[in-house]
């Protein structure tokens, strides 16, 4: 089958020479379906495997680079400003804030706004006086 008959659906009346050069060019290609469909699978599957250890590649670097970091880790690093209430000093434009801890000396540092809680004293609490929903029951004379 020529390829023009494949794309076309037709066959295509060439001089016998370049018929010939034809038939011999699909015979260097090989169409065989089946032969191109067992060549795409294996292809397939190598891609596959690639993914797969490119994967595993990346999870082993991922967890060699948690334990080198965690091991050099100093207790240091690991200390947070946040051990004590903080009195808001400022409030900036683009929503960082500025607080200072309880110790007037203490020195003020910024923080992310979303990162700040609010903090209410229980002092400030009230009683809640609770009503009954119930409908009493009518006595009947």
């Amino acid at each position: 089958m020529s390829p023009y008959r494949i794309i076309f659906g037709k066959m295509c009346h060439l001089p016998v020479r370049i018929e010939h050069r034809a038939n011999w060019a699909v015979q260097q290609i090989n169409m065989d379906a089946k032969a191109c469909e067992e060549e795409r699978k294996l292809q397939l599957q190598e891609l596959e495997e690639l993914r797969l250890e490119s994967y595993d590649a990346a999870m082993w670097y991922k967890e060699r680079t948690k334990l080198w970091h965690n091991r050099n880790l100093r207790a240091k690093d690991l200390q947070s400003k946040w051990t004590e209430p903080y009195v808001i000093t400022s409030i900036r434009s683009n929503g960082a804030v500025e607080i200072q801890g309880s110790p007037p000396n203490s020195e003020p540092f910024i923080v992310n706004g979303h990162r700040v809680k609010g903090f209410r004293d229980i002092s400030e609490l009230c009683v809640v006086e609770e009503i009954s929903l119930r409908i009493p029951a009518l006595s009947s004379n």
